[in-house]
């Protein structure tokens, strides 16, 4: 007769934990290398060598050796795909002026000027065709975030420049009004007083029939902050719609309680 000896697994110690729970960072390595299993896309970015990335410790977790018969078709450096929107190039209107040095961008037009400085990352080149081109200055896992968002931060401020932007915003409720007094927008929104707000200096805000908010300017990221700060006083409730919504965004209604049937 054979004696079984049960043991007690602590609950951090549980394999089948990382396929039933969110565990932090160190616990999740752990478990993948008690299973022998090892993540196939972590190194693809950067030029990382595969053969030489899942051999020996990762994360400072030792992973299990892959066998030989396997390392033939690991042996190749993969590197990361180019940014579908880095890639496009940047329209430049005749009535912008573009000046660049080193890192910083200075972009001038018929209503008004903005600056920016990119990472080191990124690099801004301008070509003979008179077009802007985005390219990555390093190969890194960051360089290829960075490089489609700079170059539509790059685009927002040629298009801000020349032509401008807008967002516009409904009121959506009983009593609920705007109007502007001098440089302060406000707004009626149910509250026991009035709510104040000052309009940042570079944007013009107008009011259609008390009810229809236009924020306007050439600085794409100051227009959607004012926005978010005016509809962030009373956001779109489910229920009715009530509130403070974009004139393009679809407020999902939920049904209210059903009343007792007779």
């Amino acid at each position: 007769m054979k004696k079984l000896d049960l043991k007690l697994v602590p609950g951090s110690e549980q394999v089948a934990d990382v396929f039933t729970k969110a565990l932090s960072k160190t616990l999740f390595y752990q478990c993948l290398s008690k299973l022998g299993a090892y993540d196939l896309y972590a190194p693809a970015c950067g030029g990382v060598n595969l053969k030489s990335a899942f051999i020996g410790e990762i994360h400072g977790i030792r992973v299990a050796r892959l066998p030989a018969s396997r390392l033939g078709s690991l042996d190749k450096t993969v590197q990361c795909k180019e940014s579908r929107i880095g890639k496009r190039p940047i329209e430049v209107p005749s009535n912008v002026d573009i000046s660049m040095e080193g890192q910083d961008v200075k972009v001038k037009g018929p209503l008004g000027e903005l600056f920016l400085t990119l990472p080191r990352e990124v690099k801004l080149e301008r070509q003979e065709s008179g077009l802007l081109r985005m390219f990555k200055a390093l190969d890194t896992r960051r360089a290829n975030q960075m490089h489609g968002l700079f170059r539509t931060l790059t685009d927002n401020m040629v298009v801000g420049v020349s032509k401008g932007f807008e967002k516009r915003l409904q009121l959506v409720g009983v009593g609920y009004r705007a109007m502007l007094e001098g440089r302060d927008l406000v707004l009626t929104l149910g509250f026991s007083h009035p709510v104040r707000m000052a309009i940042p200096d570079g944007l013009q805000v107008k009011v259609e029939e008390n009810t229809r908010i236009v924020v306007s300017g050439f600085n794409k990221c100051s227009i959607g902050e004012f926005a978010a700060t005016i509809r962030s006083w009373r956001p779109p409730e489910p229920y009715k719609g009530k509130g403070v919504r974009y004139a393009d965004e679809v407020v999902r209604r939920k049904e209210g309680k059903a009343g007792k049937k007779k």
